[in-house]
């Protein structure tokens, strides 16, 4: 079967969905974010369904549908479990020159939804003579291409962002960025970037776009804080869009609160773009949970760039007077001291530990010791450091 592919532009449109099973919960979604005035008709509904109708953002009618229910509809949705349901809905919408997708029987229905994915301002929507499994394969296929460069989608320079993106590229490995983030770096023309950043992700740029290495190594030469800021902002009143890519999230011990700053300060348009932080995403690359139920409700994530001692900000006797998992960035230098200072807070000696060095990539290297025995056992930058019985209880990935 062949379709005549459009786009409807639902914005401030009434759509009528009837049934409030899992299909209607991935389809509602994406009407709400077309814009569209969503009018549910279900007897019972998804928490996900339920939740949209509480907070206000579609109305729903606990009921059975009725005949008129879309009177008012440019386009109807007929997803309940029952095929006869489903006709009847899809025979009035017919009856009243409305397209309505059915969801249970694709030969029967006058409109299908199409496998959809969208990246970087292009929409990618694919029929495959209403076999949705091979729609959604090739949807993935064109996706995966746009997201890697491999399909090129070019962009209008009028339509390119201006000023800063604050991009987090999360722990280590180079898939684990967002895909805002990952829109955004392929639109740059300047890119600002740490060590720490996945260097695959420079690799995908293209011959034009300036690299700025602001390269800070652990206790060694080191770019300032001022100098970053500095060519972030110049760069970005030159009129060219700029990214600031850092690994993990840069409001994370990234000091991205002071780029935020000198950005807003000079006038420049700037967007954030979180990232997967290392001290959560390391120990889970490890099997190490943070939290576990049953076993620790709480879990505390400090710096140890500075040891303890009249400099640090943290309070250490705290730490090691409770029981929470405590997850340190930074710490590799003072890890004996922080660990010293735990135990004479009372944290126990015998405290599993696990140390995670460069989560996440194909370097990924984990060690385990007692609290007692950390400051001796080996560990490199980057690493994170768990302290706390999730740690004793690590599983083999």
């Amino acid at each position: 079967m062949s379709v005549y592919e459009i786009g409807l532009r639902l914005q401030g449109k009434s759509v009528l969905v009837v049934g409030g099973g899992s299909i209607a919960g991935r389809r509602v979604p994406r009407l709400l974010a077309a814009g569209a005035r969503v009018l549910l008709v279900a007897p019972e509904a998804t928490t996900t369904l339920s939740d949209y109708a509480a907070a206000g953002e579609i109305q729903w009618e606990r009921r059975e549908w009725r005949s008129g229910d879309g009177d008012d509809a440019w386009f109807v949705l007929a997803a309940t479990d029952a095929p006869e349901v489903n006709a009847a809905v899809a025979a009035e919408a017919e009856a009243r020159r409305t397209w309505c997708v059915r969801a249970d029987d694709a030969a029967a229905s006058d409109a299908w939804t199409l496998a959809h994915a969208e990246f970087d301002g292009v929409s990618v929507a694919v029929s495959a003579s209403g076999d949705p499994r091979r729609a959604a394969a090739v949807r993935d296929a064109v996706a995966a291409g746009l997201r890697t460069g491999e399909i090129e989608a070019p962009r209008n320079r009028t339509t390119r962002p201006a000023g800063v993106a604050l991009v987090g590229a999360g722990p280590g490995d180079a898939d684990l960025i967002t895909l805002r983030g990952l829109e955004l770096l392929r639109q740059a023309e300047v890119v600002v970037s740490d060590r720490l950043a996945p260097q695959e992700l420079l690799d995908m740029l293209g011959e034009d776009v300036e690299i700025v290495d602001a390269a800070k190594l652990p206790y060694g030469r080191h770019t300032t804080q001022e100098q970053i800021n500095a060519v972030m902002v110049e760069r970005a009143l030159e009129g060219k869009f700029v990214v600031r890519l850092k690994g993990g999230d840069g409001f994370v011990f990234g000091r991205g609160a002071e780029e935020l700053d000198a950005c807003l300060e000079a006038g420049v348009p700037v967007e954030v773009v979180p990232g997967l932080s290392s001290s959560i995403a390391g120990p889970a690359a490890a099997g190490v949970p943070v939290t576990e139920r049953g076993v620790v409700h709480d879990f505390t994530v400090a710096t140890g760039h500075v040891p303890p001692g009249p400099q640090s900000k943290v309070n250490w006797t705290a730490l090691g007077a409770g029981n929470g998992t405590i997850v340190l960035l930074m710490a590799v230098k003072n890890r004996a001291a922080i660990a010293a200072a735990l135990i004479e807070g009372g944290r126990a000696p015998e405290t599993p530990v696990r140390i995670v060095e460069n989560a996440t990539t194909k370097n990924q290297t984990v060690r385990e010791c007692a609290l007692a025995d950390l400051g001796v056992t080996e560990a490199h930058h980057p690493s994170v450091i768990v302290i706390g019985d999730v740690a004793g209880r690590a599983r083999e990935l």
